[in-house]
């Protein structure tokens, strides 16, 4: 029997902000309960009236209100206002602020919205993500060296995906695959080797998600890309070039592209990475 949408129990985020932030929180929380929940979200909140609103919704759903609100006087007015109606509430950052102002003597700026602004982190990341888009697959590789990462593959290995996420984390990554039979690009072999991660998969996963993407494509599932022998072979080939290199070789088989990011980044920034 599915569980009624109306039977539900209801979550209010309000926020000053884009409301992104007490949303990730919220989204952790709800993990650990074996219910769904029904999430309102409010950003740009700055007036009371809207604030009125929310605590009344909130009020006749038998809500819980979490809030991320940076402003102190809409902060009083939404606790006075839900003690009035008897809503919870539940203040993410105004502890953890109060906390490191007194421990280190600091002033906030109070200001909403100051983690999504514009500043020259919100650039970096931009400019990081077009890299990666015209340096995904071994395009443009006369750039190449302006990259700060650069991922090398076998095909099916998922330098693409783990590409854009170091993007989105600031860093120029370029990737470019090994094909077997054609010599790796004079540009790669010239980058210093302490940007470049060699990744490796386990061949009997390889192997499986190759095969998958020959299903998808219908192509014939006897050509060497998908022959277990073959890709064997060139993972061989790719590990000895790695190491010819002087290149991290990375195992990313099961891991999750946020852990394989960590782990490069560990690498790029000390020279070495724990597996």
């Amino acid at each position: 029997m599915t569980e009624d949408r109306a039977e539900r129990p209801e979550l209010f985020l309000v926020s000053d902000g884009t409301g992104e932030t007490a949303g990730h929180a919220v989204l952790a929380a709800a993990t650990q309960f074996q219910t769904r929940f029904r999430v309102h979200t409010f950003g740009d909140v700055r007036h009371e009236a809207t604030l009125r609103r929310i605590v009344e919704r909130a009020a006749l759903a038998r809500g819980l209100i979490v809030f991320t609100l940076v402003n102190e006087s809409l902060t009083q007015e939404l606790r006075r206002l839900a003690t009035e109606k008897g809503v919870p509430v539940v203040d993410l950052l105004g502890p953890l602020i109060s906390a490191a102002a007194k421990r280190y003597g600091l002033m906030p700026q109070f200001r909403p919205g100051l983690l999504h602004s514009f500043s020259e982190d919100y650039f970096q990341r931009v400019e990081a993500v077009e890299f990666a888009v015209h340096h995904d697959d071994g395009a443009n590789l006369h750039s190449l060296f302006q990259a700060d990462i650069v991922l090398v593959g076998v095909s099916r290995t998922g330098k693409t995906p783990l590409s854009m996420y170091l993007a989105q984390r600031g860093y120029r990554t370029g990737n470019v695959p090994i094909v077997p039979g054609i010599e790796p690009p004079r540009e790669l072999l010239e980058i210093d080797p302490a940007k470049v991660v060699g990744m490796v998969v386990d061949a009997s996963t390889l192997l499986d998600i190759r095969r998958a993407r020959m299903r998808q494509l219908h192509a014939p599932p006897y050509l060497t890309y998908a022959d277990a022998d073959a890709l064997r072979d060139e993972l061989r080939r790719a590990r000895r070039l790695f190491s010819t290199q002087g290149w991290r070789c990375m195992d990313v088989t099961g891991r999750a592209v946020e852990e394989n990011a960590a782990r490069v980044i560990e690498h790029i920034q000390f020279g070495q990475a724990r597996d």
